[in-house]
């Protein structure tokens, strides 16, 4: 059974960092196309940025140049590297692993999330 947790959330003042890792059992990171995304109460879940087995990488053009996805393949934890952080990214963040490896950035179907964790973002 997958199971997914993220954690590394906070509050923060506009232009700080955080950095949230995602730790995974019963799933590799390394394998598969993985991914963060965010949602806020009433609004739909967004996508934020996907990673590759091979190191690609995509981000959603309002975190572009600010976030940046990677893994650490040994310890098996994805990460979201947050810098220059916004009052609209204030979000629970989730992260989320499919069990596609390539054509990453077509992937529609998210086979297990994490059950998110909070960052609040002050002006």
């Amino acid at each position: 059974q997958v199971q997914l947790a993220e954690f590394g959330g906070g509050s923060v003042q506009a232009g700080g960092s955080l950095r949230l890792s995602c730790a995974a059992s019963g799933y590799t990171f390394g394998a598969y196309c993985v991914a963060w995304f965010r949602q806020t109460p009433g609004k739909a879940r967004e996508w934020v940025a996907t990673l590759s087995p091979v190191g690609s990488t995509g981000y959603a053009d309002s975190v572009k140049g600010r976030f940046t996805i990677s893994k650490d393949n040994a310890k098996n934890i994805l990460y979201l590297q947050m810098n220059s952080l916004k009052f609209e990214d204030s979000a629970r963040y989730y992260c989320a692993a499919s069990y596609q490896d390539t054509a990453c950035f077509t992937v529609t179907t998210w086979h297990n999330w994490g059950q998110g964790t909070q960052v609040t973002v002050s002006s």
